[in-house]
């Protein structure tokens, strides 16, 4: 059986080195790219070198740029789009057409269960995750007669060093913070998204497409 190559974008931080131990775990041929290398250019050159890629794991990540509406910056603004929207398209545009010849193929995003609900003085960051979860449903819809399943895990309350390292979610403010807004009253693993996609990027999953899985504790549906 041909071994199957996975690429995960960022994998140095966010969700990406759970993801790379878990895929090494279960046999992949993983690539790991750089969080630093998000051009399109770096993209298409890195697509077209190690193709072909049987599973994308578009994993990107920022800080949210926390601000009233009236006070958004231009420049953060667009920050945010680079970091976690253009480069989700770059890597899907520059791998379809190889899925798409294969006539089959796997493309899980990580995203943010943010956009789903709304969070007050975060519109700029909801606006460039719920563009991602779009990209994904539309997508996802559009590959899903050519045996290419697109998903995105759209997180939050998990654990991982970007938005919820150990020190952080240690704080009896964070603590009672979670007990009031999270209905498991917990925080999730990162575990626990390495282990959905894996369900996602299993060969036997061929009827979940186009769909925005919120992992968050309840906090969203």
């Amino acid at each position: 059986m041909e071994q199957r190559t996975a690429l995960i974008t960022c994998s140095d931080r966010y969700m990406g080195p759970v993801l790379v131990e878990k895929f090494l775990d279960l046999g992949f041929h993983v690539i790991r790219h750089k969080s630093t290398e998000l051009s399109e250019e770096s993209v298409n050159n890195l697509v077209f070198s190690v193709a072909p890629i049987h599973l994308l794991i578009a994993n990107f990540a920022e800080s949210p740029m926390s601000s009233s509406v009236s006070d958004i910056n231009n420049d953060e603004w667009i920050d945010l789009f680079n970091k976690l929207v253009h480069p989700l398209m770059y890597f899907v545009r520059a791998i379809t057409p190889h899925m798409l010849e294969r006539q089959s193929g796997k493309i899980i995003a990580i995203t943010s269960a943010a956009p789903l609900r709304g969070v007050p003085n975060n519109s700029a960051y909801c606006a460039a995750r719920g563009a991602q979860n779009s990209f994904i449903k539309a997508v996802g819809l559009e590959l899903a007669r050519k045996n290419i399943q697109v998903n995105a895990i759209a997180q939050n309350y998990i654990k991982n060093e970007t938005y919820y390292p150990d020190g952080f979610i240690s704080t009896d403010k964070f603590r009672d913070h979670v007990k009031r807004n999270v209905p498991t009253q917990s925080v999730g693993s990162a575990e626990e998204t390495a282990a959905l996609a894996a369900y996602l990027a299993n060969e036997n999953c061929k009827h979940i497409v186009g769909q925005v899985i919120p992992l968050a504790g309840g906090w969203t549906t």
